[in-house]
């Protein structure tokens, strides 16, 4: 039996939760969009061709924010493409994943389809293959009561009101050699800059991110944010952050102590921005946007899913359609707990991605919509997860891993609202063999009851849902908690993610 011991104390905190940090990604990729979240022949699909099943998950997931349309998608993305008449708009080659994009899905529709899932709308700008000056062509288009050219289109194409985006991503993973227009640190700094200097001559209070980079493993990984912040640094107000991760070569062990990954990426970029924030005498704090991060087998996509061939540009393939297990699930739940862990820095973060593409929701053309077993931490977090962040004291034992050292074998957070009362505390198992019994102070939040005790776990770590066994996997209570006089017991099966919510 594995013990541990965690200390809450509501006094001791980390930062306010931003709701933005439960965010995700829709991009012009395989079927996310296309057979995704649209498709008007189904059975389900409303009167602007949208799945509703596929609405309910996503308000079921509580996504707060949706980045669009891309991605590396975005670097090749001609704006105006996905605005006008649907009947009009061409046909165009996606470079990104080798495929075509009808345009049949754009700006417009995709606005409204975020009203119905009751989610924000965060847009990333092509500066791959275009630059400046569309950057403000699609900001005046967006935001731009009327009055002005583009605004007017906008109003003439069918929306009177102004799309209103706050939150803009100036380009996408331009650290990488895979993206179209990729450029090195000091050549991006520079355009990053000039646009962003360019679109608050429009709204000084838009909310501006600049490239981080595209893996913590990138040769230039440090340098890039060093040089791109130090361009950049008066302009924005995040640098981003992607992170993908997959079990490679059977290391169970390695795979389900990635948080410790996520970890030292997060508070290495804070390091690096905290140093240009020294170095130019700033008193502004650059946050970070971790919106890109996921479990994604991507040794699968360029073994088996990689399109290529001149005459050969499918619309909306089958792509990235990564089936999860609980192995995954727990690995997830546990990048959430790192999210939580750094809410003082971390203020935005978006899912990659959100439905059939390393998605937590799939679906089938003319069939179901389903959870896969990443959903069910995702939501859970994102419903409990609410006030402030908590600076925990977690003693734990620890195991030996060939990716990271010794790791702990239990991970924890939790977090206070003082409005509500509600304290939530999520808590990751990490052990192959073992049950943990994990024996929480509760002392300083005086008495407690305990409203919700989720665990999701299985004998088999790789067991899935998948088409034909929808719910093979999927939350059970956990009735193994004790409450005492200040203390509270609980027990974690093995390779397991658990969420407690007290009052």
């Amino acid at each position: 039996m594995v013990n541990a011991r965690l200390t809450i104390d509501p006094h001791f905190t980390v930062g306010k939760v931003n709701r933005r940090l439960f965010g995700s990604f829709v991009e012009h990729l395989g079927r996310c969009v296309y057979d995704g979240i649209y498709e008007p022949g189904h059975s389900t699909a409303d009167a602007d061709g949208f799945r509703e099943d596929v609405i309910a998950l996503v308000k079921e997931l509580g996504v707060s924010a949706i980045r669009y349309p891309g991605g590396n998608f975005v670097s090749g993305f001609r704006w105006e493409d996905s605005v006008g008449p649907v009947a009009d708009r061409p046909r165009r080659l996606d470079l990104a994943w080798h495929s075509t994009e009808t345009n049949e899905v754009g700006l417009h529709e995709f606005s409204n389809w975020l009203g119905k899932v009751d989610s924000e709308l965060m847009l990333a700008i092509n500066l791959g293959t275009r630059g400046t000056l569309e950057a403000l062509d699609i900001l005046e288009y967006s935001n731009i009561a009327s009055g002005t050219a583009l605004s007017d289109q906008r109003v003439a194409n069918g929306q009177r009101d102004a799309f209103g985006v706050k939150m803009w991503c100036l380009g996408n993973e331009m650290d990488g050699p895979w993206q179209l227009g990729h450029r090195s640190a000091d050549d991006y700094g520079k355009i990053a800059s000039q646009t962003a200097k360019a679109m608050r001559q429009i709204d000084p209070t838009l909310e501006l991110v600049a490239c981080g980079s595209s893996s913590a493993h990138m040769p230039t990984f440090g340098e890039w944010e060093r040089v791109v912040l130090t361009h950049t640094y008066d302009d924005v107000d995040y640098i981003s952050c992607h992170a993908y991760y997959e079990e490679k070569n059977g290391d169970l062990g390695s795979f389900l102590a990635s948080a410790v990954d996520m970890d030292h990426f997060i508070e290495t970029v804070v390091a690096t921005a905290d140093h240009v924030k020294a170095v130019l005498g700033s008193s502004k704090t650059i946050n970070i946007s971790f919106d890109e991060w996921n479990v994604w087998y991507l040794d699968r996509y360029h073994q088996v899913d990689k399109i290529e061939g001149v005459d050969n540009w499918p619309v909306a393939p089958r792509l990235l359609e990564d089936s999860y297990s609980v192995a995954d699930a727990v690995v997830f739940g546990n990048l959430l707990i790192s999210l939580l862990r750094h809410a003082d820095r971390v203020t935005s973060a978006s899912l990659a991605q959100l439905v059939n593409v390393i998605a937590p929701i799939m679906t089938e053309p003319d069939g179901p919509a389903w959870r896969q077993t990443t959903f069910f931490p995702f939501a859970v977090t994102s419903r409990l997860a609410t006030g402030e962040a908590l600076s925990v004291k977690l003693e734990t034992d620890s195991y030996e891993t060939a990716g990271y050292g010794v790791v702990p074998l239990i991970d924890a957070v939790a977090t206070h609202d003082r409005e509500t009362g509600l304290t939530s505390v999520f808590l990751v198992n990490r052990s192959q063999t073992d049950a943990a019994t994990v024996t929480i102070d509760t002392a300083a939040l005086g008495g407690v009851a305990v409203l919700e005790a989720l665990t999701l776990a299985d004998d088999d770590v790789y067991a899935k849902n998948v088409l034909g066994d929808t719910e093979r996997v999927g939350l059970a209570a956990n009735d193994s908690v004790v409450v005492g006089e200040g203390t509270l017991t609980v027990t974690l099966p093995p390779v397991s993610w658990t969420a407690l919510s007290l009052r």
